[in-house]
């Protein structure tokens, strides 16, 4: 009971820490932003996330705050108000992980009694909807995460708190943290509790990589044999393989048209990017965003982004013709390759291939990196409920495959 009584003291003492809060980034300082922002990668970029606010999804809305210790910033914290409605969290059925997911935040955002069709609440997100991995807080240099999270946390309150104008806002999730993030246990204090997702799968790249070739060198004769089947069936068809130079502008419709065939078959899909989203953030990260699209008799039938974000490369958004594909055509596997062509050019050190398709992404070479995010309901209540339920959720579990050459377990050097 006195622990109780002590964190329930805690929840309701502020920090001490100093707060600057804003609807645009560029409300904020410039200088006091990235001398923090650059500690937590490209999505935390001013010229990205000015992206999002002109380019992004119609149902986010952006928030920022950056945490002072006197006059030092310490921590930035870039958020999202998104509203979602019951089509957005479909159930696809009962086997499907995804679906499950879909069904209990139905079920943590509105009475159980309330219709699908019917649900529309807001969550704020630390974090960006737009990609995956810890994109939404980065700490200044010298600074201990654990004597920030719960700052962190005292923003997260003041944004919801500050918002109840445009609508109430009852659920806050702090997204996709790995085991490379330390302090999280300061966030229970604050009535967070763990949930964790399907892994982000990740290929380490040996350094001595220098092309696509020396990858597939490394592999052993099963998978190397894959690779040449996947090439000489897409050659048979009369396929081929490029990358897109210069503006995407004049090829958005056509890329959009299919991510929404890929996107439309999600079971849970919290935002839709608009046709103007890719070609902006290319314009605006410049070499650090490649695009990769197969032809057929002139017409792309699939194509794949990949982003350079310090030594990682990230496979991005993806594409593809779902007829294409039902005729056999390895459209998918082979815009996976090329997110791997796109890494080593780059000279990263490792490829982050996101959470979907572990099976593809393991015969690759990439292994699981654990992911959680963190939710808080605001009703006390409520939040009890969410604890239980939280266990409840599936999730997929990569599969073991190891498809290098024996002494190469994967791809580290």
């Amino acid at each position: 009971m006195r622990d109780l009584q002590e964190r329930h003291e805690r929840r309701h003492r502020p920090t001490g820490l100093g707060f600057a809060f804003a609807d645009k980034i560029d409300y904020l300082n410039a200088e006091f932003w990235d001398s923090v922002a650059g500690n937590g990668g490209v999505f935390l970029s001013r010229v990205v996330l000015r992206v999002i606010e002109a380019h992004g999804p119609e149902n986010i809305q952006p928030r920022y705050a950056l945490i002072f210790d006197g006059d030092r910033p310490v921590a930035v914290l870039a958020a999202q108000i998104v509203t979602l409605t019951g089509n957005q969290l479909a159930q696809k059925s009962e086997k499907n992980a995804g679906g499950k997911a879909g069904q209990i935040l139905r079920k943590i955002m509105a009475p159980m009694t309330q219709s699908a069709a019917g649900l529309r609440e807001r969550m704020l997100v630390a974090g960006n909807l737009l990609s995956w991995g810890f994109h939404g807080v980065a700490f200044a240099q010298g600074v201990r995460p654990e004597d920030i999270w719960p700052a962190i946390a005292e923003a997260l309150y003041r944004i919801r708190r500050a918002e109840r104008l445009g609508g109430q806002t009852d659920l806050v999730m702090v997204k996709d943290l790995t085991l490379k993030q330390t302090g999280l246990e300061s966030l229970r204090t604050f009535s967070y509790r763990p949930l964790e997702t399907e892994p982000n799968m990740v290929l380490s790249l040996n350094s001595a990589w220098r092309t696509h070739d020396d990858y597939l060198s490394a592999l052993d004769a099963k998978y190397r044999r894959k690779m040449k089947d996947i090439v000489k069936k897409l050659t048979g068809a009369g396929c081929t393989v490029e990358k897109l130079e210069g503006n995407l502008s004049a090829h958005s419709d056509r890329l959009h048209e299919l991510y929404l065939a890929v996107q439309s078959n999600a079971a849970v899909r919290l935002v839709t990017v608009p046709a103007t989203y890719l070609p902006a953030l290319a314009n605006a990260i410049g070499a650090c965003f490649r695009c990769t699209v197969i032809r057929r008799g002139g017409q792309i039938i699939g194509f794949v982004s990949s982003v350079k974000d310090g030594d990682t490369a990230i496979g991005y958004y993806i594409g593809f013709d779902r007829e294409a594909a039902a005729e056999g055509l390895p459209v998918y596997l082979r815009l996976l390759h090329a997110t791997i062509d796109d890494a080593i050019a780059w000279g990263c050190t490792r490829l982050s291939l996101g959470r979907t398709a572990l099976e593809p992404k393991a015969g690759l070479g990439a292994l699981p990196e654990p992911m959680t995010v963190w939710l808080r309901h605001r009703i006390p209540v409520v939040n009890w409920m969410v604890r239980g339920l939280l266990g409840a959720i599936p999730h997929a579990e990569a599969p073991e495959r190891n498809p290098f050459k024996s002494g190469q377990t994967d791809g580290a050097g």
